[in-house]
């Protein structure tokens, strides 16, 4: 059923199968994703490999689940407490690291075992898929559509922001193999996002959907994409600028903790860095640490991640290789200064997703 946004189908998913006090593993937590789980009444658990918290270490699938760690979390709480595994493809607050179908195919036995479904954040899956095929044993021939669906066919259900892989300017869907789920989502649809046939979309912007996500599995379009990234990546790492290893599908993730290491996790050093690059060139680069981390609901203390980073997105179909040539020179020159720059501080603070619209000012 189509959605507005990504976020849409999280909070339709969110509302028809979390209950208050069960709790949702998934490979890293994911900012709208989370705060619908817990709206909901349930709680985020990470149950991702132990890499994808080191920006140094060059894992090929850091989006791969902690297979231990995620049944002992079945075993310790119980099946029935668990409406859910939320799996991500190339995942965003990793650094765009995908999960290997190996890895995958496991964790489908597992659940089926507890009897615990998989809802797939599938707005990068055509990337993972990219990177399945360059990395993973076996797949080297395979085509990225092909790769896609086995993927998918190792699932329940899927939420999808359209913004990204599919191209568009606005749009997503979910997407569920069980009826009477889906049935009670449907209804859901019509309260929040418009008649169940467009979703909150205008025609035109469905049309666009359709076949951005046929273009989406392109492989010319798909290596050039993820081309273009490892061309920005590889530019920063060569002027020795700390960024998360091995580069990922949708953008270069700088190591902020490393880059302003004088600084402490209070004096923000992502949206520092982020505001020093906006400043030096006008390059707008994104936040991703204890900002977009957020407070834990219970103590209204700042949650710390152990992941400090700052995500230089590139947008699909957009830049030259020149214009990644200027971003690079903007990090640069603001790596070489590092030294004098001050943190950061809150002035105004939203109480939800505050990453949008806190305002901030140099201590």
């Amino acid at each position: 059923m189509p959605t507005h946004q990504g976020r849409g189908a999280e909070h339709i998913i969110s509302k028809i199968m979390i209950k208050k006090g069960d709790l949702i593993p998934g490979n890293m937590y994911f900012t709208t994703t989370k705060l619908h789980q817990e709206l909901a009444g349930g709680k985020f658990v990470d149950v991702i490999i132990p890499e994808a918290h080191d920006p140094e270490n060059e894992h090929p699938f850091k989006g791969n689940v902690d297979l231990q760690k995620l049944e002992d979390l079945i075993k310790e709480h119980g099946a029935e407490g668990i409406p859910y595994l939320a799996i991500a493809t190339a995942v965003n607050m990793a650094g765009g690291q995908p999960i290997s179908l190996a890895n995958l195919k496991e964790l489908r036995k597992l659940t089926q075992k507890y009897g615990i479904p998989i809802i797939h954040d599938m707005t990068r899956v055509a990337e993972n898929a990219y990177f399945i095929k360059m990395r993973e044993p076996g797949y080297q021939d395979v085509k990225i559509a092909d790769i896609v669906k086995e993927i998918c066919s190792l699932t329940d259900g899927a939420t999808m922001s359209a913004k990204k892989d599919a191209l568009v300017n606005i749009g997503g869907f979910l997407a569920l193999n069980d009826e009477e789920l889906f049935d009670k989502a449907r209804n859901m649809v019509v309260i929040y996002e418009g008649l169940h046939t467009y979703g909150g979309m205008a025609g035109r912007d469905m049309e666009a959907l359709a076949r951005g996500i046929a273009e989406s599995v392109h492989e010319d379009h798909i290596r050039a994409r993820v081309g273009q990234v490892l061309y920005l990546g590889q530019k920063v790492i060569d002027w020795g600028i700390p960024v998360v290893k091995p580069i990922g599908g949708h953008g270069v993730f700088l190591n902020a903790a490393k880059f302003l290491s004088h600084l402490t996790q209070d004096e923000l050093p992502a949206q520092t860095l982020a505001a020093e690059i906006y400043v030096d060139s006008g390059v707008r680069t994104m936040e991703r640490g204890v900002v977009s981390a957020g407070r834990n609901p219970q103590t209204g203390k700042h949650n710390y991640p152990k992941l400090e980073l700052v995500r230089v997105t590139i947008p699909r179909r957009v830049y030259t290789q020149a214009h990644m040539d200027v971003v690079a020179e903007s990090i640069d020159e603001v790596y070489r200064n590092r030294k004098k720059i001050t943190g950061l501080k809150f002035v105004y603070e939203p109480k939800y997703l505050r990453f949008f619209q806190a305002r901030f000012e140099k201590i």
